[in-house]
């Protein structure tokens, strides 16, 4: 099982300028970058409705509605009260599998004052006009109030049986309570669709635990998605300074932090002498120097054939997206694109029509659409 990424090509794209009539030459396949829409505040997430429109998240607590290509100026009503904290506010979006019949958007965000806040996962029907959200109510909330504005995972995924996982932090200064089970952080929770939990779950039963968690020993988890070839779930999380990692997730293992990690402190001094333990999932990759990763999606459209299977990440610290290819739960090779952009990118998406789209992270934030150019 390959690790890291060293003795891996990359490649690094050319050019002076991001502009939308530039040819961008990668490896597999050439694009050029569109801009969709303009005028986001730190754009979170992105989600795509029937029909073509699509709802974006801006951290700064407003759901936006884009229509026929167009962003609208008000933004969708009916939110819950949402801090707006250092890295808090609305963060990741999810339709229901049945949208089309029931209107239910799920939405990630923080909740509460600096001082007491943890992150929580609501729900609410959108209008046929897309102008307002109706019977708003939240489902989950994590169960440990912390302190400071950071690390609060959020990132939505529904699976083939209909519940949902929703992926949480440690909340930065909590980190030893990645490794308790009696409370959320640090963790991926899974729940029913009405917020309950599932029967199956692991800890249902486990005296102490909250039934709700799924995975836990997580440190900041903001991508996460199912790989078409084998149906496992990939998550990927934030190491401190280096140590981001890709782990293949499942219900009940345990994935170390911070008892193992190849990452080290801000500070230069040790997390933990250790990269392995006995009872502890291995990352099946890993960043050092840090990414800082957010949005994973896999590639399943037709508009880049070559990309096929392949999975995409995000990078904050990076500035870049990062496109590795896949064979079953193996990465084989990786791609650096979009490096001369300069751009944070904070999520990444497949979008049903074929493209690849991008937000990028900035107080004037950007919705970006990859369009393949034919040779």
């Amino acid at each position: 099982m390959r690790l890291a990424f060293a003795g891996l090509a990359l490649a690094a794209l050319t050019g002076p300028a991001l502009a939308q009539d530039t040819i961008h030459e990668t490896e597999q396949a050439d694009f050029r970058v569109e801009t969709v829409a303009e005028g986001l505040e730190f754009p979170w997430s992105l989600a795509f409705l029937p029909g073509g429109d699509m709802l974006v998240s801006e951290r700064e607590g407003r759901l936006r509605y884009i229509e026929d290509g167009d962003l609208r100026e008000a933004p969708v009503d009916g939110l819950p009260d949402i801090l707006v904290e250092n890295q808090g506010g609305l963060l990741g979006l999810a339709l229901h599998p049945n949208f089309a019949e029931n209107r239910w958007v799920y939405f990630a965000y923080s909740e509460g004052t600096a001082r007491a806040n943890h992150t929580a996962l609501g729900r609410g029907r959108l209008s046929e006009d897309g102008s307002a959200l109706s019977e708003v109510e939240t489902l989950f909330r994590v169960n440990f109030e912390k302190e400071r504005g950071y690390h609060y995972g959020g990132r939505i995924l529904f699976l083939d049986d209909g519940t949902l996982l929703l992926t949480l932090g440690e909340g930065g200064q909590y980190r030893e309570e990645s490794q308790n089970l009696d409370n959320h952080l640090g963790t991926i929770v899974r729940l029913d669709d009405d917020g309950s939990v599932p029967f199956d779950n692991p800890y249902v039963s486990a005296d102490g635990a909250q039934p709700e968690i799924w995975s836990y020993g997580h440190r900041n988890v903001q991508g996460i998605a199912r790989n078409p070839q084998t149906g496992s779930v990939w998550a990927h999380e934030h190491g401190a300074r280096g140590g981001d990692e890709i782990n293949i997730v499942e219900a009940g293992n345990n994935y170390g932090w911070p008892l193992i990690t190849y990452g080290i402190n801000y500070d230069g001094t040790p997390v933990s002498d250790a990269t392995h333990g006995e009872g502890l999932e291995q990352p099946i990759w890993f960043w050092d120097p840090s990414i800082a990763p957010s949005g994973m999606a896999f590639y399943e459209g037709e508009e880049f054939p070559e990309w096929q299977g392949d999975v995409f990440v995000g990078a904050l610290a990076g500035s870049m997206v990062m496109r590795y290819e896949v064979e079953g739960d193996r990465i084989i090779s990786e791609e650096e694109l979009l490096t001369e952009y300069g751009a944070r990118i904070r999520d990444v998406q497949s979008g049903p029509d074929g493209h690849l789209y991008l937000l990028t992270d900035d107080l004037e934030g950007s919705l970006l659409r990859l369009d393949v150019v034919i040779p």
